[in-house]
C-alpha cells in the first residue's frame, strides 16, 4: 500500500496563499492535525513500514510526528516536493492575471514565471511512483507531501491525462491510498479526513 499525506496546516495555507517552495512550518493546528495522522497511522491496517517525505520543512514535521511514534526513520526525497510556482509562491490566486491561471488550467506545459509546468510535476511524481510501487505491492509505505504531487500520484494510479488536477479537491492534513494487484496500481480511498478532528 502506498499512503499519500499532506502535511498539516501552516499560516499560508490559512491565510489562502499559494505555497509551493517557500519553506513554511506547521501552525498550531497543524501541529494537532500532525499528531492525529500519526494516531492514524499506528493503527495496524495503517502503520507504515516505512515513511518517505518531502525536504520541505511543513512535510518534515508532518512526517516526524508518525515517526518519532512508531520509531521509524525518515527518508527524504525531493520528487515529493510541491509544485514550484516561481513568481507566483506567496500570494494569493485572486492576484494572478485572469488570462495567465486560465492558460496555466489549459496548457499543461505551460509554467508560472520562474517555476514548474503540471508536466514536469506529472514526470517526477510518476517516476517516484514506479520506484515505489514493487515496495508498495509487498508492504506499507507512507509518503508526507504536498497538494500537487498527491493530484499526480492519481493521475499516475489512474491513468487520466493531466487535466484530472484540476478536478482534484486535496484536503488539509488527508490520507490517499493506492493499492495493488499484481503489477497494476488502484485507488484504494482518496481525500480520507475520518481522523481529524473539526478543527482547523
Amino acid at each position: 500500500m502506498l499512503m499519500l499525506v499532506r502535511h498539516g496546516r501552516t499560516s499560508a495555507n490559512a491565510a489562502g496563499l499559494l505555497q509551493g517552495r517557500a519553506d513554511n512550518e506547521l501552525d498550531a493546528v497543524g501541529m494537532e492535525q500532525a499528531e492525529q495522522i500519526a494516531a492514524a497511522l499506528s493503527l495496524p491496517d495503517d502503520r507504515p513500514d516505512r515513511i518517505l517525505c518531502s525536504p520541505l520543512l511543513r512535510a518534515r514535521q508532518t512526517a516526524e510526528a508518525t515517526a518519532k511514534l512508531l520509531g521509524l526513520e525518515i527518508s527524504v526525497d525531493a520528487r515529493w516536493s510541491e509544485l514550484d510556482y516561481g513568481e507566483w509562491d506567496g500570494i494569493p490566486v485572486s492576484e494572478i492575471r485572469t488570462e495567465r491561471w486560465q492558460r496555466w488550467r489549459a496548457d499543461p506545459g505551460f509554467a508560472p514565471p520562474g517555476g514548474e509546468s503540471l508536466a514536469e510535476l506529472n514526470e517526477r511524481v510518476a517516476a517516484a511512483c514506479d520506484e515505489l510501487a514493487a515496495e508498495a505491492a509487498e508492504g506499507r509505505v507512507a509518503v508526507f507531501t504536498h497538494v500537487s504531487p498527491i493530484k499526480s500520484a492519481v493521475k499516475w494510479t489512474l491513468g487520466t491525462p493531466n487535466e484530472i488536477s484540476w478536478h482534484l479537491h486535496v484536503s488539509q492534513a488527508q490520507i490517499t491510498r493506492i493499492g495493488f494487484r499484481g503489477h497494476q496500481q488502484r485507488l484504494v480511498s482518496y481525500n480520507d479526513t475520518a481522523h481529524l478532528s473539526d478543527r482547523g
